[in-house]
């Protein structure tokens, strides 16, 4: 049976059309698949530059459970001993990405961070340690860290908690419930390639961060940018010497939230 030429000619056309756009859909979900750097839009101000990151190697199912000393427990006064159960998280290991070389890494691996009042974290590669604290009452913070110190922001990697120490331990005037700052990074000093590229880490507890809501006022050496996401953020063209970091947890107006550690000061130094 013949038919038309001008019946095969659009056959063929539409053919053609039809594997076309085939190819073209194939080619725009491969394209859509292939990873992408996903550093976040820099900030600049006085040669100072920010850049948040979201690229880090992810452990979503690593959970941190401090089982002793117990919540709102009074201690004898001396060292207090910290028992964790860690899983889905291996301590001591490296956590690998391109962050474990970019920025300062602990050669001793992934770590647990204890912070107490929000005073400089000890870093902790063991389950089980003893620290010592003075007499009183104490809001201690601990969470899981990657071998280069960004912390785990999920819920199930951190604890907060108030220990008290001593037979004589006041009560705190402090609404854990609240919205709360907790200051990690940076701290020290920072030596050679480590000074280029100083990463900037805080934890929050009962808050988001969004543009138009609560933010993150960080002023670096004079200099104020506002952090609208809880991202790690990295910290480039710091000057060698003494640098200082003021964080503030603020509203939408600018106002510090009330909270004794939602406004917090450090320095920290880079040496050549």
């Amino acid at each position: 049976m013949k038919y038309p030429v001008w019946l095969m000619c659009s056959a063929t056309f539409t053919l053609a059309l039809l594997l076309g756009c085939e190819s073209s859909r194939t080619a725009g979900e491969a394209g859509s698949s292939t990873p992408t750097n996903i550093m976040g839009q820099s900030i600049e101000k006085n040669g100072i530059r920010l850049i948040p990151f979201d690229d880090s190697p992810k452990f979503p199912e690593a959970q941190l459970h401090l089982s002793t000393p117990p919540a709102n427990a009074t201690l004898p006064s001396g060292p207090v001993t910290f028992a964790y159960q860690v899983s889905n998280f291996q301590l001591t290991q490296m956590s690998g990405g391109r962050h474990m070389t970019d920025m300062a890494n602990s050669m001793k691996g992934q770590h647990i961070h204890n912070i107490v009042d929000n005073e400089p974290y000890t870093a902790h590669y063991e389950t089980t340690f003893a620290k010592p604290m003075t007499d009183g009452s104490h809001v201690v913070l601990s969470f899981l860290s990657r071998s280069y110190h960004e912390s785990l922001k999920h819920r199930a990697a951190y604890d907060l908690r108030v220990v008290n120490v001593g037979a004589n331990a006041k009560p705190l005037d402090i609404d854990l419930s609240q919205p709360h700052l907790f200051y990690s990074r940076p701290k020290d000093t920072y030596t050679g390639a480590d000074g280029k590229r100083v990463m900037l880490d805080f934890y929050l507890v009962n808050t988001v961060l969004e543009p138009g809501g609560n933010n993150v006022r960080a002023t670096i050496n004079g200099t104020e940018f506002i952090l609208d996401k809880w991202l790690p953020y990295q910290m480039e063209g710091l000057p060698a010497g003494e640098n200082t970091v003021k964080l503030e947890l603020i509203d939408r107006r600018g106002n510090v939230l009330p909270g004794p550690y939602n406004s917090v000061t450090r320095k920290f130094t880079i040496t050549p």
